[in-house]
């Protein structure tokens, strides 16, 4: 199975979870096509501000803009998963790698 195969099986078992259990509010579904075929690669997603936490004077650049520095400076007060929170401290240059080598695997929509 190539690479793009085992990414496609890992995300399709990703949705399946996803639809029996997901936070309220939020919406996470792969890019539907015009023939009806679904591109498990490109997701939709939908984060929903918290009660109280969203400003209209948010931009949705300011949104994404925060999300990277999310990706790039995790709250370790807050860590989402274990694992990456311990390399991330104990580590930090293996970290940056990992998240690099990551990335590659997915090209530029743009």
């Amino acid at each position: 199975m190539s690479g793009g195969g085992i990414a496609r099986g890992r995300l399709s078992e990703e949705r399946k979870s996803w639809r029996k259990n997901h936070p309220h509010g939020f919406v996470a579904k792969p890019e539907t096509l015009a023939d009806g075929s679904v591109n498990m690669m490109i997701w939709q997603c939908i984060i929903p501000g918290k009660l109280g936490g969203w400003r209209p004077a948010i931009t949705v650049k300011q949104i994404l803009v925060g999300i990277q520095d999310l990706l790039d400076q995790p709250n370790p007060a807050d860590p989402a998963q274990t694992d990456g929170y311990h390399l991330f401290i104990q580590e930090p240059v293996e970290y940056k790698r990992r998240v690099k080598q990551q990335a590659k695997q997915y090209p530029p929509l743009v």
